[in-house]
């Protein structure tokens, strides 16, 4: 028996308004009408439709909300509540900034659920060709050509950005889900695993203090500019072997992390040339700073060590896939890492893949073979 009309919905006119209107029932049997803002009648079953369709889905609600809610709206929101300290760190706040402001000069005033994916794409592919500007005394100076690593970085953000929107129930799914990326961008989100050997190189060719850096991370995981060098000396505990992070990343970062022999010596040794000041690692420069950076060491010290140049963030890598290549499970690796999300722990354990190659290199495809010759009787 088919189903009444009445549930189903219609399309009808009227007579103040030269828009089609529809008119439905919630799923508390509630009636609901609304304009499509449309005077095509195709376009306005289109839309019922999809109101019924939510409707059955339990997403009514998230639909009509977001339709309300314009992505410049949206970014503010996001800018104010889920950007900012101490939520996430000073520097990411100020990369979302500016990524805020290209986003919302190109989908500012539409709606939430009017974006699409091939707008997002062609917004990518518009940025891609875009110079970047230069502001001097004498005015704004043309330079070169986006590179896609910054574009790409555009993309992680919006998409951060939309996914707060779908767990917030704005959105019935993230548009960023499908988009593909106009061009290969070469070495993102690809650690570089360091090798005992090539970490005993570096360690031979290194500063003191950065010995004792590259010594601590792949020993603990610690962040480098955010948990590491602003460390002052009284959150390191010698007799429990633990170390303090009051302030980090996430607000899983804070916690006590155990601290291994390797590590403990590494702190006893960077205790010894910190000098009498509360830093750990106290900067040349200001003796009442710390140091805030590395990359000029961290350069000439894989030059002189004969390495190539990775980023000293890949320590924290790692660490990660040496645990994980000990037997320890990913969950315990997760924390150990202290990630709220385990699918984070993708990125850091990449060079897996390489410890399997080195296993499948050890396989024997004559094992299981029987000699040509036996040794047994022919039958006649």
């Amino acid at each position: 028996m088919p189903r009444s009309r009445k549930y189903d919905g219609v399309v009808y006119r009227r007579k103040e308004t030269p828009f089609w209107w529809i008119r439905y029932r919630d799923r508390s049997g509630a009636r609901r009408r609304e304009s499509t803002f449309t005077q095509d009648r195709q376009e306005a079953q289109q839309l019922l439709r999809e109101r019924l369709q939510a409707r059955d889905n339990n997403l009514l609600d998230v639909t009509r909300k977001g339709e309300k809610l314009s992505l410049e709206q949206w970014a503010d929101f996001f800018l104010e509540n889920y950007s900012k300290p101490p939520v996430r760190a000073e520097k990411t706040h100020q990369v979302n900034l500016r990524v805020a402001k290209h986003i919302k000069g190109a989908f500012g005033p539409r709606k939430l659920v009017e974006i699409t994916a091939d707008d997002i794409e062609l917004y990518l592919r518009e940025r891609l060709r875009k110079t970047v500007r230069v502001r001097t005394a004498l005015g704004y100076r043309q330079m070169a050509v986006l590179k896609p690593t910054t574009v790409h970085q555009e993309l992680r953000v919006l998409r951060r950005m939309l996914n707060v929107a779908v767990r917030k129930k704005l959105l019935q799914a993230n548009p960023c889900w499908g988009v593909e990326f106009p061009v290969a961008v070469r070495g993102l989100f690809r650690p570089h695993y360091v090798t005992w050997s090539e970490q005993r190189r570096i360690e031979s060719q290194a500063p003191p203090h950065l010995r004792n850096i590259v010594q601590i991370i792949s020993e603990t995981g610690l962040r480098v500019y955010k948990e590491l060098t602003p460390m002052r000396k009284d959150q390191v505990d010698f007799v429990n072997a633990t170390v303090w992070i009051p302030d980090s990343k996430t607000p899983n970062g804070i916690a006590e992390i155990p601290l291994t022999p390797l590590a403990i010596e590494a702190f006893k040794s960077q205790m010894l040339i910190s000098g009498i000041g509360p830093f750990l690692f106290p900067s040349d420069k200001n003796p009442s700073g710390h140091h805030k950076n590395l990359k000029t060491a961290w350069r000439k010290t894989l030059k002189r060590a004969g390495v190539p140049y990775f980023r000293i963030y890949d320590l924290r890598s790692t660490y990660a896939t040496r645990l994980s290549a000990g037997g320890v499970a990913d969950e315990w690796v997760t924390q150990l890492l202290r990630q709220g999300d385990a699918k984070v722990f993708k990125k850091y354990s990449q060079m897996k893949l390489q410890m399997k190659r080195e296993a499948l290199e050890k396989m024997n495809r004559q094992a299981n073979e029987m000699p040509l010759d036996s040794g047994t009787a022919t039958i006649q």
